[in-house]
């Protein structure tokens, strides 16, 4: 899995407001945030609702379209940004394909309004971590752990109460500890299988292109609607979708 570390400092500078999070209160569906801290991870870091509200999943990393062979998985990472997500949601929503959006905990906490907006379309919500950190998987399991379980709460508060259902190690840092924590509080781990290279900027032509030939790869697509503009995102989706769907693809999730 490719690691985007350039041109990442953005993070940094809303880093701090991770810190001095409040617990999220308890809600009554099955969506609301949950409780028990796994391995060494200290209760500040634990979302809040019984543990056994909690159904675990599978560890491993999932790669996989719920529509089968002909399936696609779109992943949006790395927002929600008040640019640039309003309209990659507006090309999902034109084009009638769900998606699912890895946040940042940090994002997802300053643009709690997007947050609602993409639960509200029907997306899945994905942890992304707190603050981006491609180099976790070099962390201890103590920094591991907050930066997984306050980027889930962060992302359970700001939704209204709608937990991720998947997590995605930044840089796809995974470790076994960070995958099984995350399935351990539901949140199946995410890879991807063609990286849309979108970040770089290449223009909207080789993201197309780039997609086009690495789908035979598998049908998860990693692109971005956060850290810089991402016009070319914007414009290659509203290419993209069309004409995968004119080949007889259908748009899912992830499995679970």
């Amino acid at each position: 899995m490719a690691r985007h570390g350039g041109g990442r400092g953005w993070y940094g500078k809303v880093l701090g407001a991770a810190l001095g999070v409040t617990m999220l209160a308890t809600g009554a569906s099955v969506w609301s945030a949950q409780a028990g801290a796994v391995g060494n991870s200290s209760p500040k870091s634990a979302a809040s609702a019984s543990p056994a509200a909690v159904k675990p999943v599978d560890v491993t990393i999932a790669h996989a379209s719920d529509k089968g062979a002909r399936g696609v998985n779109i992943t949006i990472d790395d927002g929600p940004d008040p640019t640039w997500t309003p309209q990659v949601l507006d090309v999902l929503r034109q084009y009638g394909v769900k998606a699912t959006f890895c946040m940042v905990g940090t994002q997802a906490q300053a643009h709690p309004d997007l947050v609602k907006q993409v639960v509200a379309a029907g997306h899945r919500l994905c942890d992304h971590s707190v603050s981006h950190d491609t180099t976790m998987d070099k962390k201890s399991e103590a920094y591991q752990s907050k930066e997984i379980l306050d980027a889930e709460r962060m992302i359970t508060e700001a939704s209204g109460g709608v937990r991720p259902m998947y997590y995605r190690a930044p840089g796809g840092a995974f470790t076994p500890y960070s995958r099984k924590l995350a399935a351990s509080r539901g949140m199946r781990p995410l890879g991807w299988n063609v990286d849309s290279k979108d970040f770089e900027r290449p223009g909207t032509d080789a993201i197309v292109t780039t997609v086009e030939q690495e789908l035979p790869n598998g049908p998860t697509i990693l692109f971005h609607d956060a850290g810089g503009d991402r016009s070319q995102t914007v414009e290659a989706l509203r290419q993209i979708l069309p004409r995968l769907k004119t080949q007889g693809y259908s748009f899912g999730f992830p499995v679970r």
